[in-house]
């Protein structure tokens, strides 16, 4: 108990919050509940802590926990070697990372055999003390003693050189010079990156990194992640060290205590232990270290931008005609109802010649017209823009919108087991089709169908701790899906997975009920779903919605918990609660502190009525059409200086990729994303958001294309010379991979004098 209250302590300092909130939350979650339901049902329980809180103090505690088991562990090891004092007992107790317990036992860790070892088995351990403490004494006269053929000693200088291996291993597990070498790399480290001999042309997308240096403490994520990523392709070497000598420099300040012999021997030592030794070991856990940062930052990254893409405005339940372009092979179209079901497909060519152009025109207009078609999604990866061109030119009704489609991860899906159980007697193509019109009408629904990392919207996610990625990534979803809400009589397996308290076992048996048994009528039944019990219930409900149900409020956000209080209020006022849902008088009505309890606070009360004013209100944003410029088909088309309308399709911690309409996404530099100053892209643009964007710079041949949101991009001031990301690869559904970018700093120069 003792030291779950030292964890409480600890992460209540770290996130300044108090240690009754931290232990509340921390209980909470050991019970089952899920942070969601917490950060929403549970606020005076926590003192309205939000998801993110919640989050943190849940992944610390599981952080903490795991050193408590590996301080188990150690403390059991070295007692079973009989090792264990009151005194390095009470210091592994108090070491509070896992560096830092790693070396504290470091010297009672089972090891192989080392030099270390073969001077003991030679017996001139004694030897090593008597120098180590440095006394003056003929150094040389002392080791002669240690001579001996039994014990393969056949001089002094063999054994000086093995009283010296034993001295290096002394300093290589000193916790405290371990702790100073960190630091040392850690602070002034730096990355030394060159191209392997031979590797220069075929390395060319890493040619930024060819002769490279910076301090690991400033290195940017992405620089981190592309510069492994090149050592891993073997086209760079890569070093993380500081300075040589002023890591010797530490270790004979510490160890070296005078100016005589036996000081020079453990001077020769310390050098030795840094290079054989301890060099390499701090390396590898700056890489390490740094590695992690990198990873934190760019999952952050890839997190953010994937929660603005789940919540991006859905266009709602509308006929859609969806169409998958093509050149040669055509384009599949499919028609789909107002629920997403399909309900006609087939091939047509609008690229292959007139007559099948007209074909394919007369076979859209009669679709349209007998599926009363209200909107048309066309995915934006080959023939995209062609297909778009002539889908506006057939002059259907101004009614029916036309719109792009993000389609990255669309051909994932429909090669899928999920998608072959949705569709299992049509073929990939109309499974694709499919997903692009479903996910002009609800994106949320339709992309948790899809491995997040085949979205399109990471910074080298591919490169990233895969675990920690998908750990994030879920928060992600699940966060998304349950600030929606879900309509459990509609909802897919997959989507429903995702809802707080559920998981994909009890989602599936809630679609086989709905099956078996027809429409939920209450959430009430949902209880009659085999293997749903009460804890499920309590965590489920609140974010299931049930449309036209007999009880108007299972239909929204307000938990079954609270019915009774609503119906209560609604009481009081001598009304129904469905006259308290419609009438914002009746509820001014309410005087919430009478209702306030020991389990019931303000901050519920205050949600309650906040969701009897908008019933199960979608929090995403209203759905608007946008259109790219006519004209702007490829990148030819481009010339710098062209302002242009576009849609941000990724964010990174360099820039954020814009969707101009040529099957390339392009570059908006984080120095060019504003005006004034931008640290941090995020803060300027979100993912799906509509912009204008001037083109600065246009390389074809590398499928490149630089972009402004400046006011005025050829204005005085630095140019974005940050290496970054180049233009990934776009079109049809393959992924993007990010690139070194070059520095344009001096073509951006030429361009200004070009349009001044």
């Amino acid at each position: 108990m003792e030291d779950l209250l030292k964890h409480f302590l600890k992460i209540a300092t770290e996130l300044s919050i108090s240690i009754k909130q931290v232990q509340a939350t921390v209980q909470l979650l050991d019970e089952g509940a899920t942070v969601p339901f917490i950060s929403r049902y549970r606020k005076e329980v926590t003192g309205s802590l939000d998801e993110v809180a919640v989050a943190a103090i849940r992944d610390r505690m599981e952080q903490l926990r795991e050193l408590d088991k590996r301080r188990e562990s150690i403390l059991k090891s070295i007692n079973d070697q009989g090792k264990l004092t009151p005194e390095l007992e009470a210091q592994i107790n108090a070491a509070e990372t896992m560096a830092v317990l790693e070396d504290i036992y470091l010297p009672y860790k089972p090891k192989r055999r080392t030099k270390a070892t073969i001077a003991r088995e030679k017996g001139l351990e004694p030897l090593a003390t008597r120098i180590f403490e440095q006394e003056r004494f003929d150094v040389t006269t002392e080791a002669s003693q240690y001579i001996s053929a039994e014990k393969e000693v056949k001089d002094t200088e063999e054994a000086l050189a093995g009283a010296r291996d034993i001295i290096a291993e002394w300093i290589n597990e000193n916790p405290d010079a371990r702790a100073r070498m960190r630091n040392l790399f850690e602070k002034k480290g730096v990355f030394k990156s060159r191209v392997m001999l031979g590797k220069e042309e075929e390395g060319q997308k890493y040619k930024d990194y060819f002769e490279w240096e910076e301090p690991i403490e400033k290195a940017p994520s992405h620089r981190i992640l592309a510069l492994r990523r090149g050592e891993k392709e073997m086209i760079l070497m890569l070093n993380a060290q500081p300075e040589e000598e002023a890591a010797i420099e530490i270790l004979e300040n510490m160890f070296v205590k005078g100016n005589n012999e036996a000081a020079e021997q453990v001077r020769l030592a310390a050098k030795d232990a840094y290079k054989r030794m301890l060099k390499l070991s701090m390396e590898t856990e700056v890489r390490m270290s740094s590695k992690k940062r990198a990873d934190e930052e760019a999952i952050r990254v890839f997190a953010d931008n994937l929660r603005q893409l789940l919540l991006s405005a859905p266009l709602g339940q509308k006929t859609v005609l969806a169409l998958d372009p093509g050149f040669r092979t055509g384009c599949k179209l499919v028609v789909l109802d107002k629920q997403g079901k399909l309900l006609h497909n087939e091939n047509v060519y609008p690229h292959t010649g007139n007559r099948q152009a007209q074909e394919a025109a007369s076979t859209v207009k009669y679709l349209a017209n007998k599926f009363e078609v209200e909107a048309i999604a066309i995915g934006n990866g080959t023939a995209s823009r062609e297909t778009e061109t002539f889908v506006r030119g057939l002059g259907l009704p101004a009614n029916i919108a036309v719109v792009m489609v993000n389609e990255s991860g669309a051909s994932i899906y429909s090669a899928s087991d999920v998608a072959r159980e949705e569709f299992p007697d049509y073929d990939v193509t109309v499974r694709g089709a499919v997903s692009i019109g479903r996910r002009l009408m609800d994106p949320l629904a339709e992309l948790v169908k899809i491995d997040p990392k085949s979205i399109g919207v990471g910074q080298y996610q591919h490169d990233v701790d895969q675990t920690a990625l998908k750990h994030s990534l879920d928060d992600v979803v699940m966060s998304s899906v349950n600030a929606v809400g879900v309509e459990v009589n509609t909802a897919s397996k997959q989507l429903l997975t995702y809802v707080s308290g559920l998981g994909p076992s009890l989602a599936q048996n809630i679609v086989e009920y709905r099956n078996q048994n027809g429409p939920f009528r209450s959430r009430s039944e949902l209880k009659k779903v085999p293997r749903l019990g009460d804890k499920a219930f309590e965590q489920a409900a609140g974010f299931l919605r049930i449309r036209d149900a007999k009880n108007p409020l299972d239909a929204s956000a307000v938990h079954p918990e609270r019915y009774d209080l609503v119906q209560k209020m609604a009481a009081d006022l001598n009304a129904t609660v469905t006259d308290l849902m419609k009438s914002a008088e009746l509820r001014q009505k309410l005087d919430l502190k009478k209702y306030v309890t020991a389990e019931v606070g303000l901050p519920t009360l205050q949600d309650i009525m906040s969701e009897l004013a908008k019933p199960g209100r979608d929090p995403r944003e209203g759905f608007e059409a946008f259109s790219f410029t006519e004209g702007v088909n490829e990148m030819k088309d481009l010339h710098p200086g062209m302002k242009l309308p576009g849609i941000v399709t990724n964010i990174t911690a360099f820039g954020a990729f814009v969707d101009i309409g040529v099957h390339q996404d392009g570059l908006v530099h984080v120095s060019h994303l504003s005006d004034k100053f931008i640290s941090n892209p995020a803060e300027a643009v979100k993912v799906h958001q509509k912009v204008e964007v001037t083109v600065l710079e246009v390389d074809v041949a590398r499928k490149r294309i630089a972009l402004s949101m400046k006011t005025d991009p050829y204005a005085a001031g630095k140019p974005s010379g940050e290496r970054g990301n180049g233009g990934g690869r776009k079109g049809g559904n393959s992924k993007r991979e990010e690139e070194p970018m070059d520095d344009f700093q001096a073509k951006l120069a030429k361009l200004k004098g070009m349009f001044k």
